[in-house]
């Protein structure tokens, strides 16, 4: 990776652009990394990669700050992703998904709007990272989670993935004592309805 330059990161999510998890990844990724927040208008939680095929898309500049630029799209998570990629100047050096509120472990990730904007940005060949904190409670803390997203950022930098290859972090609730990388599982949930 080129090391004269900041980064561009594009960051999106499943929560919405007022979602707490996506207010802490811009603020922990804005001091490495020049960002372009493009996010649901709306929740859309479960929505995997779905996209919209009906209604047209509309997104609009919601903000510009100090290496932060916030966009707002009436579309799923992959649509956020899909029209950022055809609308900016400049394409995303790293896409990071999240901070989701709850694990995306699992099956979930299959049904995941956090990671279907990632595995999106993986297929247009763009590093791509999705971020869950494994805390359901409404006042988690997801500053160890921005401390983590901030870690790999960085490290996908200088080092960068393996091209067809997406991270989906989950991070526990509490101290983190150490980083664990595992494949996929196929695990599944029960009685959930």
């Amino acid at each position: 990776m080129n090391e004269n330059k900041r980064p561009l990161i594009l960051i999106t999510n499943d929560d919405g652009y007022r979602a707490k998890g996506i207010k802490t990844l811009t603020k922990y990724l804005k001091d490495i990394a020049d960002i372009i927040v493009f996010a649901p208008d709306q929740p859309h939680s479960g929505m995997s990669s779905a996209i919209t095929s009906i209604n047209p898309l509309r997104y609009f500049l919601y903000k510009k700050e100090e290496n932060v630029t916030t966009y707002i799209c009436n579309g799923t998570p992959v649509d956020c992703v899909k029209l950022a990629m055809s609308v900016l100047e400049r394409e995303p050096d790293m896409i990071f998904s999240g901070i989701n509120h709850g694990s995306n472990a699992a099956i979930s990730v299959i049904y995941s709007g956090t990671m279907g904007a990632a595995i999106e940005g993986c297929i247009h060949g763009i590093p791509s990272v999705g971020m869950s904190l494994c805390d359901f409670d409404p006042n988690a803390d997801f500053s160890q989670s921005g401390i983590i997203a901030s870690q790999i950022a960085q490290r996908i930098w200088k080092e960068d993935l393996p091209k067809g290859i997406c991270l989906n972090v989950n991070v526990p609730k509490g101290d983190v004592k150490g980083v664990l990388i595992a494949s996929q599982t196929k695990g599944k949930w029960t009685n959930e309805f």
